[in-house]
């Protein structure tokens, strides 16, 4: 499992955290932490990969910028 703190561009609210949040669930991953302009998640890089989160984060209407870590 790998630990990922990404960096999100367009968050602006809850209801951005809500909608970004809805998207991630639809991946096999687990949600740590997700805050206005960034979320912490845990998963398998065998299962998903950069471009799995990508468009999750896309589809939710936002950029993602890179990973911190």
């Amino acid at each position: 499992m790998q630990t990922k703190l990404l960096n999100i561009e367009g968050m602006s609210c809850q209801h951005c955290v809500m909608s970004l949040r809805k998207e991630l669930s639809k991946l096999d991953l687990k949600i740590l932490d997700i805050k206005i302009g960034s979320a912490h998640i845990e998963y398998d890089e065998k299962k998903i990969t950069p471009s799995h989160l990508n468009e999750a984060i896309t589809n939710a209407g936002f950029k993602m910028l890179s990973d911190a870590n």
